[in-house]
């Protein structure tokens, strides 16, 4: 177990930022009183760490800003809790892939150079275990890079941790790029590219494996960016998405925010980003080429995960399942004993979603 208890986090993960980005995330935003403390040693270990971030521009224009991707990547999509870490994990035991770890999330601009230092103090500090679920916690391991984004530029969704009183302003223009400015969607074009070729360097990958649930709310644009890239859409039980959903929110929230908020506001957030979520995806979707999009049932992966991801193999032409067949088995031997959170629906919690996601309930032919 590590040092420090998630919950208990005296800073929270912009300290991982650059100097330029954690002042255009919070110039101007109200910090509320009890976060104040948390705020102020989260700034001043962000501008000591900022002081590096020259020698990494370095290394990596030498090494890397001009090199080319050998291959459009892999997007694992769906709503927050709709299985996509499980899958994100069933793919990366393919070691063509390379993904963002958890250490990039925290400190992108501390990959090419200082990594190994930094890394070792992250491993002993952070907690073994997510709080939210159980899932297993290491530096290493792979992880969805919209919080390493968030601390390479302010244009993401991951802003609304910090400063949850802006969710639904970070839903409409970082989620879903529906008021986002050209220049804004270039830094975002240009952050994320820039991301990828980190990542596979540091993961020794050939093609670029993203589990990242907003990314399902901006697939024109990834689609501009990567016309040959890879879709898998992961749909679940809306009645179980909601009640773990509700969970991770509110649990993940708290040693990150900077600014009050009720549990009754996450849930009705929560609530409306489902619901634009969704339909943002459905709207979009027709712009992937069909052999390169499937959409799949959660618990019909979970139920089958061996013979589910050959067949997501065969139908996206990705190559290295004959390779990575062994190490796949594996690992899902070894999950074979993992203890789930058990939800059980209560009836307010069915009248949520029957009331307010009915229409995935009906197309996606869930029901009590």
């Amino acid at each position: 177990m590590g040092l420090l208890q998630f919950d208990k986090l005296p800073i929270n993960t912009l300290v991982g930022a650059d100097w330029k980005t954690f002042k255009a995330i919070t110039e101007g935003r109200t910090i509320d009183k009890n976060f104040q403390q948390k705020f102020r040693l989260t700034k001043a270990v962000c501008r000591l760490l900022s002081s590096l971030t020259p020698l990494e521009e370095k290394k990596y224009k030498k090494i890397l800003a001009d090199k080319s991707l050998e291959m459009d990547p892999v997007f694992i999509l769906g709503h927050w809790r709709s299985g996509t870490t499980f899958v994100h994990n069933v793919f990366s035991c393919d070691k063509h892939f390379g993904y963002n770890t958890t250490y990039q999330t925290v400190f992108p601009h501390l990959m090419l150079w200082g990594q190994s230092f930094f890394k070792k103090n992250m491993a002993f500090l952070m907690p073994d275990k997510r709080p939210t679920d159980n899932m297993e916690l290491k530096v290493d391991l792979p992880q969805e890079e919209e919080f390493a984004l968030a601390n390479m530029m302010p244009y993401t969704f991951y802003n609304f941790w910090f400063l949850p009183k802006h969710t639904m302003e970070y839903c409409d223009k970082y989620l879903l790029f529906n008021n986002i400015t050209e220049e804004e969607k270039k830094v975002f074009k240009e952050t994320f590219l820039k991301l990828i070729k980190i990542s596979l360097y540091n993961t020794h990958g050939q093609q670029f494996l993203s589990k990242n649930p907003p990314h399902t709310g901006r697939v024109k644009t990834l689609v501009e960016m990567f016309p040959n890239a890879k879709f898998i859409y992961l749909k679940r039980n809306p009645y179980t998405v909601f009640e773990s959903t509700r969970s991770f929110f509110t649990n993940t929230i708290q040693p990150l925010r900077l600014q009050d908020i009720t549990n009754q506001q996450i849930e009705d957030n929560l609530i409306e980003v489902y619901r634009k979520l969704f339909y943002k995806f459905e709207e979009e979707k027709h712009l992937i080429p069909s052999n390169n999009l499937i959409e799949v049932k959660f618990e019909d992966f979970e139920s089958n995960a061996y013979d589910m991801t050959q067949e997501i193999y065969r139908h996206l032409s990705l190559p290295g399942f004959e390779e990575s067949k062994t190490d796949i088995e594996k690992y899902l031997s070894k999950k074979k004993g993992y203890k789930k959170n058990q939800y059980k629906y209560d009836e307010r919690t069915i009248k949520i979603v029957e009331k307010n996601w009915g229409f995935a309930l009906d197309q996606w032919g869930y029901s009590l």
